[in-house]
């Protein structure tokens, strides 16, 4: 499996499919693979590592999600109680239902209230204006930035339909970091520091880029209409007024591959327990109904159009897209997933205890290069039975 998957990656940089990229596959009892190949900036001639710090955008999510898992555990949130009794400013939040004539927003009160459940299953109606035109027109319209500013601003955005109708992707897990924060007295970046990462001894993640992570840091990068790659400077605000649980985290895939793995061993690693094993064995199920994940249409040119495995129908659980057939690549039925803005993807398979991630840095998401070779590194895995 080392080589061909060493083959695999290093030719894809050698080829400049990506700038570098990080991939690890681990299993119950420890890392099984590891590699980095390519550069941390192209052109730089700094070498990727395995302990390159990365951003790794929407990973963040998984690890918000928990960090409210583990609140709900400890009976300070409830799933199914409305989040305005954690956060009351959610109670204010309407939804569209078009524009006036001048192009201002339409909105009408949600006939139930927002959840932790809902938020948890992008169920509750909230959207990204990258996805969303009708975002980015409230956004106009009401002098709204992006999530990514980490502006509090952002949380006056309106949702798109009903809570529990259908299944969005949006801003809901951002609330969730709220959420926490309200229930706990932390911070967010301080309750998963307390309660995850120092536990699993993930000392190179964080919201804040430590002067060591910095040392170690990946640069972005941009494909362009010519194919090529180049330097795309981006980084989430260092001063926000909120830390983004959605997308603001910074991480390394050795850090990652912890955390994932301690999901694997349903909720302990190393004689930490993280989560209750009954806990974790919710985080593989469906919780959002009939609702199922859909296509993500591109808005802005940051982003692809992006659906993993389409035609496999694929829900949500209290963290993670579960995917309800066997995939081409070889992971089962019922497998967990998701993934980074800047094209870094995971996957977790408890039918064979097996879990990978795969990092690079780069727009626009779901690349023409780089999910296929996700795609092809995680097959490969598989190729020879699970390691």
């Amino acid at each position: 499996m080392k080589h061909k998957i060493d083959s695999l990656l290093s030719q894809a940089t050698q080829r400049g499919d990506v700038a570098g990229v990080i991939a690890m596959v681990g299993n119950r009892e420890g890392v099984v693979y590891e590699g980095a190949f390519g550069e941390k900036a192209l052109g730089s001639g700094n070498s990727m590592t395995v302990d390159t710090v990365a951003w790794i955008a929407s990973m963040s999510k998984a690890l918000t999600s928990i960090s409210a898992v583990i609140q709900v555990e400890r009976q300070k949130l409830n799933l199914d109680v409305p989040a305005a009794h954690f956060v009351p400013e959610i109670g204010n939040i309407q939804v569209l239902t078009g524009f006036d004539s001048l192009g201002n927003p339409l909105l009408r009160p949600p006939k139930r209230p927002i959840t932790l459940r809902h938020l948890l299953t992008h169920t509750a109606g909230f959207s990204y204006d990258i996805w969303n035109t009708d975002m980015q027109k409230v956004q106009q319209a009401m002098g709204v930035p992006s999530i990514t500013e980490c502006n509090l601003k952002s949380f006056t955005l309106p949702t798109l339909f009903d809570p529990g109708e259908r299944w969005d992707y949006g801003i809901n897990i951002d609330w969730v970091g709220r959420m926490v924060e309200a229930s706990s007295g932390q911070t967010l970046g301080e309750f998963m520091r307390e309660n995850i990462f120092q536990p699993l001894g993930m000392h190179s993640t964080g919201f804040k880029i430590s002067d060591s992570m910095r040392e170690r840091l990946a640069s972005v990068h941009l494909r362009g209409p010519d194919g090529h790659l180049s330097l795309f400077p981006f980084e989430i605000p260092q001063e926000p007024q909120f830390e983004m649980g959605g997308g603001g985290l910074y991480s390394t895939a050795g850090d990652y591959m912890r955390f994932l793995r301690m999901i694997l061993n349903y909720g302990q690693l190393g004689g930490e327990r993280i989560l209750k094993p009954e806990t974790v064995a919710l985080l593989g199920v469906n919780h959002c109904g009939d609702c199922r994940v859909s296509e993500l249409v591109a808005a802005i040119p940051l982003t692809n159009n992006a659906e993993f495995f389409p035609g496999v129908p694929k829900s949500w659980s209290l963290a993670f897209q579960i995917n309800h057939q066997k995939l081409f690549t070889g992971r089962p039925a019922g497998g967990m997933m998701w993934a980074g803005l800047a094209n870094s993807y995971y996957w977790i398979d408890q039918t064979n205890g097996l879990t990978g991630v795969y990092i690079t840095q780069m727009f626009p998401f779901a690349d023409v290069k780089s999910l296929p070779l996700y795609y092809a590194f995680e097959k490969e895995v598989y190729s020879d039975g699970v390691p």
